[in-house]
């Protein structure tokens, strides 16, 4: 019993980095995930090197391609988006 009660501390530790470390990082990926998920056509986004385009395709292989100025597009892993700046709204289907 004696040398249960020398782990405490450490069970404790490890609870206290769970909730202030680990749980709130796997929350902002699977936010950014669903952020990314989310992106369509006419978007205006931000990637992680800094970039603001409006998407212009929405790709098969988890690509997009974002016009940077006029006449002026790249293709963008959608997992390097950083924000999205402004939604676009979806099209009525009437």
């Amino acid at each position: 019993m004696e040398a249960f009660g020398q782990f405490i501390p450490l069970i404790l530790i490890f609870a206290i980095m769970y909730f202030l470390l680990i749980r709130p990082q796997q929350k902002k990926v699977k936010d950014h995930q669903a952020m990314v998920a989310a992106v369509r056509r006419g978007d205006e986004v931000v990637t992680q090197g800094g970039l603001i385009g409006k998407v212009v395709k929405v790709k098969d292989n988890n690509e997009l391609e974002v016009e940077l100025a006029e006449g002026v597009k790249v293709r963008v892993v959608q997992s390097t988006l950083a924000q999205v700046v402004s939604k676009t709204e979806p099209v009525d289907s009437k």
